[in-house]
């Protein structure tokens, strides 16, 4: 039997949630051809994701295991991918590497150091709320942009030691870089902007060492103090991973979060009345609506059997979280329906097993500050705009809102 031709994506992820069942309706593993022609697998079952992630036959690291890793870095229209698999972190290590990177850095994000940033976090939140009860009456805001991507940047920033004058150039770039529709050489000028925004906060940080994780970053050792420490490449490339994921996540989770309750109004009443919680509004958007609907990519080690299709050793996998979160198998019959008041079951928008994501923690205690305090402060807020005009980010990568206009009512 013919091998039928890989499924393009969307490059502009215009509607990731059809585009996911329509992939799950050819299989559970099906050949796609990501922006620039990049091959890989789309998993589109949450079980099949979660043994491949779990599976020692599957790896990140595309210099051991992509069998297309010597042409990568010659092809330009494949230069978007690099700044996700071609860098030297938790993110793109595999084994032996990888244990040791999470060892490292692993004790720097500790539940204890997490709690601490507690009243940093209600501040800032504060901050925001009066900020936009200062706006004027009955005038749109774009929530995103006020309040639900500062708070994390500031949130990341403060606990990274970001000097002010460069946290709105981090800003740019960081959305930057998770638009999957740039051209070549867009895509490539963005991430040379990022590692020397990056390098240039490590150098002013080993100048001006402070009680913040970078500094801790830049000292830190193994636990016998002796030897194993962070090179500058895996340095640098660990605060884009640790930056760019702890503050581009939480903008999408808060905003997905907002925008699935003002869309689904009988659920926000029950919320404000008490009967379903906080907790379970950000799990059933974590499952629902992931932050992150396709993370690229882990390669196979091995040939791999998945619901009797092979996946050669040496292809690309994409780990695709929004298809498990809408699998039907998994979460029932209206997996493709937010409903915060659903048992809540497994879901994998944070990752599983050892690339677990370190930082959810943090974003789920950020959300669940942030979420609550909105609506206790505008319990009236609704979009100001017909839900169907709003678009989301330019992004196969990110799921979130590219604005969310709303009316603040009191």
């Amino acid at each position: 039997m013919a091998t039928p031709p890989p499924v393009p994506i969307d490059p502009f992820g215009s509607d990731l949630v059809a585009e996911a069942a329509r992939l799950r309706a050819l299989g559970t593993a099906v050949m796609v051809e990501m922006p620039g022609g990049i091959p890989a697998w789309a998993i589109t079952r949450h079980q099949a994701l979660r043994a491949l992630l779990l599976d020692s036959a599957v790896s990140k690291d595309p210099r051991l295991h992509w069998r297309l890793w010597p042409q990568a870095a010659g092809r330009p229209e494949w230069q978007w991918i690099l700044g996700w698999i071609g860098v030297r972190n938790m993110l793109s290590a595999y084994g032996a590497d990888h244990r040791r990177l999470r060892k490292l850095i692993a004790p720097t994000f500790t539940a204890r150091r997490t709690k601490t940033l507690q009243p940093i976090i209600e501040r800032i939140t504060l901050e925001l709320l009066d900020d936009l009860s200062a706006r004027p009456a009955g005038a749109p805001v774009d929530l995103r942009a006020a309040y639900a991507q500062p708070l994390p940047m500031r949130v990341i920033c403060e606990l990274f030691g970001v000097p002010d004058e460069m946290r709105p150039e981090i800003a740019r770039v960081m959305d930057a870089f998770m638009d999957t529709t740039s051209a070549p050489e867009q895509a490539a000028a963005t991430f040379s902007q990022i590692t020397a925004l990056l390098s240039d906060i490590i150098e002013h940080k080993r100048a001006h060492p402070a009680d913040d994780l970078t500094t801790d970053l830049i000292n830190i050792r193994d636990e016998d103090g002796a030897g194993d420490r962070l090179d500058g490449d895996e340095l640098r490339d660990t605060l884009l991973l640790v930056i760019g994921a702890g503050h581009e996540t939480t903008v999408n989770l808060i905003g997905n979060a907002v925008h699935a309750l003002l869309t689904h109004p009988g659920q926000l009443e029950q919320v404000l009345g008490g009967s379903v919680s906080w907790e379970a509004v950000i799990e059933e958007t974590l499952r629902w609506a992931p932050s992150i609907a396709n993370l690229p990519l882990r390669f196979a080690v091995r040939d791999l059997e998945v619901d009797g299709v092979t996946i050669p050793a040496g292809d690309a996998i994409l780990t695709t979280f929004l298809a498990a979160g809408h699998d039907p198998a998994q979460h029932g019959p209206d997996a493709g329906r937010f409903d915060a008041t659903r048992d809540p079951g497994e879901h994998l928008a944070f990752g599983v097993g050892v690339h677990h994501c370190v930082g959810a923690p943090l974003a789920r205690q950020e959300a669940f500050t942030a979420l609550p305090a909105l609506f206790a402060r505008f319990p009236g807020l609704r979009l100001a705009e017909d839900p169907a005009g709003v678009r989301q980010v330019p992004s196969f990568i990110a799921l979130g809102w590219h604005r969310l206009p709303v009316l603040l009512t009191p």
